[in-house]
């Protein structure tokens, strides 16, 4: 469209405005008269579509937006129509503005979106200042003002920023190139300054607030759509964001509290991660969990049929080669052949054993670390299998898998191995868990006497040498670096070459392929790095083991509920006593009998799914042996005669070899 053409459009739009033929529309709209009512509301619409030159028709979008948000209830479907409506055309001129800044920034100043914006800001504001208060709660809500305020902010503030390409000093100069958003950047400012404050003092209230109510924890979900509001808008001036990251850094116990309080639809994860000094283990495993999918109830079944002796080659046939959306967006569903049990139980059975067969170094496929044999990193010579690159990538989409089903699988990455997957440069340092020979070597070669060095008393060259089948393979760590002679002046070099060529460069390939498995569950390849990047390698480990610390019954207890029966009754107080006196491996075969659960959650026995319950069946005799339903972690517990017999039963069933499978599922 031409400019001169787009010119008159925009002249007639007005004389529209100013005529007062928005304003009867809305009028007639509200008006109780049959028929009024239906004629505004369809003619209104007709300035909703198409959206093909939908910027042009921005000023009269926005006037009914106005009109209609000062004259009916913010939940008028009419008036959510013209809001949406008016997103979408901002979010156009965005993308319009990659190729022609001019006409997306006449669109801005044309509209007077500002004022809206600001009005809209003062709302928010007012809502956090009832926040402050709790007693005015009531009469107070957030949500509605932070959608409305949210949906014309951003695409303006994304239209302003493709358009400065840089930040802003303020106090904001008149100069050619901010003229046109001299109103804007200036209302922006404000709003961003005042926001700031209260939603300070409002995290100062919930970090000393004790027994919210629930409205007042309906106004703390609307905390972090603000904060990301701010987080956006600070990207526009100097020093903007050092403000808000120091509020933040203020008030870390609220900002965890409200990270931990968020679900997944809230999806204003993304940029606090960014910030991992402002959060706590507990809030970035959260955050990360939310970055994977979500196991939908309703999903398409993935069965699988897998023979116990064929465990490991089984499993590889059926997930490296399922369509990687029946992973995604469907549920696992497992059983073992000839047996008779199902679900949840069973699924995690199946993460912990063919984890387990992944990782152990018969395979050849990882490398366990000399000092922590649960900690594993890929195995240079790893290609002695004939398929170790499949089963790398087998691994990647296993590995997801578990944290989405949220099954600690007692396996622990190698910090040499997450870094990569972070996108990270691995160190000396990093490798000490991996090799301590190796890292104990190059210290000596890194603090041994220059003179010493220099007289090449070590007689050795920029090459690496690596085993595999019993035969040795040199290769060069710089071209020619047969004879380049390590001495004082390169041996910082030589030992940062050695090191990524041993940790990294040699398993590159497998590190690879096991970072394209874990980014189809992901979806995303892009979003591989900002997952690792995201997590300390300690909360990895956490994620993906779970707790070391020996079972608290205590806390045990404190999980459990009784049906059929009480926790006063004698064979129920018989099984927590003798259960007290169990070491602690005898309590993880019975916590395994009862629910599959071989590693607990960092966070004990509150980090599982659901509460733990023992039943009691009327018919059961007291001959009988406990029994678990694992998917609802319910154990049976018969109404033994004794304690003695209670704790012969519980013997029997705590032996190892009965406790590898499951009777009832």
């Amino acid at each position: 469209m031409s400019s001169g053409l787009t010119a008159t459009i925009f002249g007639h739009n007005q004389v529209f405005v100013d005529g007062g033929a928005a304003a009867a529309l809305v009028m007639l709209s509200v008006s109780p008269i049959t028929g009024n009512k239906e004629c505004a509301e369809e003619a209104i619409r007709l300035f909703l579509q198409p959206l093909s030159s939908a910027t042009i028709t921005a000023p009269i979008v926005l006037e009914f937006c106005q009109l209609l948000y000062s004259k009916t209830p913010q939940d008028n479907p009419l008036f959510i129509s013209c809001l949406n409506t008016l997103g979408e055309i901002l979010a156009i001129a965005v993308i319009r503005n990659n190729v022609g800044i001019e006409h997306a920034k006449g669109t801005v100043a044309n509209m007077g979106l500002s004022a809206f914006v600001s009005e809209l800001g003062s709302k928010v504001i007012k809502g956090l200042d009832s926040c402050i208060n709790p007693q005015q709660i009531a009469v107070m809500s957030l949500s509605d003002d932070v959608r409305n305020f949210i949906a014309f902010f951003n695409p303006l503030c994304k239209i302003i920023e493709n358009g400065l390409g840089k930040m802003v000093s303020v106090p904001i100069c008149l100069t050619d190139l901010l003229l046109c958003y001299n109103v804007e950047l200036g209302t922006l400012h404000v709003i961003f300054l005042e926001m700031l404050g209260k939603i300070d003092e409002c995290l100062k209230t919930l970090e000393i607030s004790v027994g919210k109510t629930d409205s007042f924890r309906t106004q703390q979900g609307q905390y972090l759509s603000i904060l990301k509001t701010l987080n956006t808008l600070s990207k526009l001036y100097q020093g903007a964001e050092e403000n808000i990251l120091s509020v933040l850094r203020s008030r870390k116990v609220a900002l965890n509290t409200l990270i931990l309080d968020s679900r997944r639809s809230d999806n204003h994860h993304r940029w606090i991660l960014e910030h991992k000094d402002l959060t706590t283990s507990e809030s970035r495993r959260h955050l990360t969990m939310m970055l994977l999918p979500e196991v939908k109830a309703n999903g398409h079944l993935f069965e699988m049929l897998i023979n116990r002796e064929q465990l490991l080659a089984e499993s590889f046939e059926y997930i490296s080669k399922a369509n990687v959306k029946d992973l995604r967006y469907g549920r696992l569903f497992m059983e073992f052949k000839n047996e008779v049990a199902t679900g949840p139980g069973v699924l995690r059975e199946w993460f912990c054993a063919v984890c387990q067969a992944i990782y152990n170094p018969q395979n050849a496929l990882y490398l366990a670390c000399p000092d922590d044999k649960r900690r594993f990193f890929p195995n240079p010579a790893s290609d002695v299998h004939s398929l170790h690159l499949e089963y790398f990538h087998f691994c990647g989409r296993v590995i997801a898998l578990s944290l989405v089903y949220k099954v600690q699988v007692g396996i622990l990455l190698d910090r040499t191995f997450f870094l990569q997957l972070a996108g990270k440069t691995v160190s000396l340092e990093d490798v000490r868990d991996a090799d301590p020979l190796f890292y104990s070597s190059c210290k000596k070669i890194l603090e041994m006497d220059t003179e010493l060095l220099d007289s090449d008393a070590l007689g050795l060259t920029f090459v690496s040498e690596i085993e595999k089948l019993g035969s040795r393979t040199i290769v060069e760590l710089l071209p020619e670096g047969n004879s380049i002679a390590l001495n004082s002046k390169n041996r910082v070099e030589y030992v940062n070459l050695l090191t990524q060529h041993r940790f990294a460069t040699s398993v590159s390939h497998q590190v690879k392929k096991f970072a394209e498995g874990f980014s189809e569950i992901l979806g995303s390849t892009d979003l591989l790095a900002f997952f690792f990047r995201s997590l300390e390698h300690e909360d990895l480990d956490r994620m993906l083991h779970g707790s070391d610390k020996a079972i608290c019954v205590e806390d045990w207890k404190a999980h459990t509920e009784y049906n059929g029966c009480k926790r006063t009754d004698s064979h129920i107080i018989w099984f927590w006593k003798i259960v007290e006196g169990m070491s602690d491996e005898q309590r993880r075969v019975l916590l395994f009998f009862w629910t599959s659960v071989k590693y607990l959650p960092v966070e004990g026995f509150g980090g599982l799914q659901s509460l733990l319950h023992i039943y009691n069946k009327s018919h059961n005799s007291y001959e009988h042996l406990p029994s678990a339903r694992t998917c609802f972690y319910r154990l049976c517990l018969p109404r033994y005669k004794s304690e003695a017999i209670t704790q012969k039963s519980l013997q029997i069933i705590t032996q190892e070899h009965l406790s590898c499978s499951f009777g009832m599922g």
